[in-house]
């Protein structure tokens, strides 16, 4: 018998560069596949970054720091976003460009200590006694209203919650029933309501009702199991830098002065360090008493040579601190100037933060790496080609960079589309080659053609 093979109706877009990423690609053992999570080579680069996922998940790297640096378009990026994709969404990943921090607004240090605190996670453990059920009744009681007229108001309302073990009728406050009008519950809804608060949260539709035909798309759930009154643990996610802003921006009044200054303030405001330690102070007492749990994330600062010799103090004195988070710098640049001195230093960062840092180096691809990238993107977007003219594309990428090669993607499609083509041919390709210039030829011809141009 023969297996079909039947393809995802998903509609696949270009979203961004490394849509395509999904891991490291690495064997339980740790060692990385030549082809794997979309990534194509730079197997020691991954290794290493499989290492650094581990010490982040055993919680034994805070504090410290990753140098990824390697050519242009070595794949630092795509093994950042990679270590991301690893440690899963619970982990805060918060990446940023060295450029970022040159803000009219606020401070360089203050942009930096911000994106710090995004990359710091808290976990907030709490109890809540709650109403759990499938409703079965639900009848509100009125009475007159005690202002006068003909009007009744809704003084309470019985409601029936039925589960796995049993059923209970319940008598609620009125402000219970105007919270269930606001989520719009009917008898047949699965619905919690937490005792402490007196929210209500409808969970979906009750699954025997799944066979009635309903013209609404809805969500149908299994009838909750245990008591109607129970205890649940609700898991809160939330940065430092949530905090920190939450606590810098208080609504204050509602006359008309605190109003006005409430809009009279900049969107981006600096946050005290008076105020941070406040806030780590409160956290570090949820922590001693086992409500919370601090999660350390990571910091991806891309192109860290744009940063000056200010930035990189403060990243000496902040990796050092107790709530610090794993900091993952990127750069393409070999000896070169630190910004804002005259010193001349590898990677354009000062020694004694290379000290600091385990640097990871990225080598440039192969022929046969390029031309299987350049397969990966091509399936990605959604763009068909032939085994000549993909061996073309990687001959150009080899010669120029694989960026550019990635860049022709697209131009090629539309011309073989043009044509009437189904798929990219060598034509296509000769064809959008000639239409644009890589940087190393856009150089060369500056050279050999200087007296016209203006310098």
């Amino acid at each position: 018998m023969k297996i079909e093979e039947v393809q995802s109706t998903t509609k696949t877009q270009r979203i961004a560069s490394h849509t395509h990423i999904k891991d490291l690609g690495l064997n339980s053992d740790g060692s990385a596949l030549n082809l794997g999570g979309g990534l194509v080579g730079q197997t020691v680069a991954r290794e290493a970054a499989g290492v650094v996922v581990h010490l982040i998940k055993q919680k034994k790297m805070a504090g410290r720091a990753v140098l990824l640096a390697g050519p242009p378009g070595t794949g630092k990026t795509a093994i950042a976003l990679a270590i991301s994709q690893e440690l899963g969404p619970k982990v805060p990943f918060c990446p940023m460009v060295g450029s970022e921090v040159y803000s009219s607004e606020v401070k360089k240090t203050e942009v930096l200590y911000e994106n710090f605190r995004r990359a710091i996670g808290l976990r907030i453990k709490e109890t809540k006694e709650v109403w759990e059920g499938e409703v079965t009744e639900l009848r509100p009681e009125e009475v007159e209203d005690p202002n006068g007229g003909f009007n009744k108001i809704v003084s309470s309302v019985i409601i029936t919650l039925k589960t796995a073990k049993g059923a209970k009728q319940l008598k609620m406050d009125a402000s219970i029933y105007e919270n269930m009008q606001k989520e719009q519950v009917s008898v047949g809804d699965g619905i919690y309501i937490e005792s402490n608060s007196g929210n209500v949260k409808r969970v979906g539709r009750s699954d025997h009702f799944a066979s009635e035909f309903d013209l609404e798309a809805d969500i149908y759930v299994p009838i909750p199991k245990g008591e109607v009154h129970k205890r649940k643990e609700i898991v809160q996610d939330i940065t430092l830098h949530d905090l920190d802003v939450a606590n810098a921006r208080p609504r204050g009044g509602q006359d008309f002065y605190s109003v006005l200054g409430q809009l009279m303030k900049n969107k981006k405001t600096e946050i005290t360090q008076k105020l941070r330690d406040e806030v780590n102070k409160i956290v570090n007492k949820y922590i001693d008493q086992g409500i919370a749990e601090l999660v350390p994330g990571v910091l991806f600062i891309d192109e860290v040579y744009m940063l000056d010799i200010e930035c990189f103090t403060f990243l000496n004195r902040a990796l050092e601190n107790k709530l610090s988070p794993i900091v993952i710098l990127a750069t393409n640049r070999g000896t070169s100037p630190i910004r804002g001195t005259d010193l001349v230093s590898p990677h354009g960062l000062p020694v004694d933060l290379l000290d600091r840092l385990l640097i990871v180096r990225t080598l440039p691809y192969t022929l046969e790496e390029i031309v299987k990238i350049l397969s990966i993107r091509a399936q990605t977007e959604g763009i068909l080609l032939n085994e000549n003219s993909l061996a073309k594309l990687g001959a150009i990428g080899a010669k120029t960079s694989l960026r550019y090669a990635v860049q022709l993607l697209n131009p090629a499609w539309i011309f073989a589309k043009t044509q009437g083509r189904r798929e990219i041919s060598e034509a296509d390709v000769d064809q959008v080659n000639t239409l644009f210039v890589d940087s190393k030829a856009s150089a060369k011809i500056l050279q050999e053609q200087a007296d016209k141009f203006i310098n």
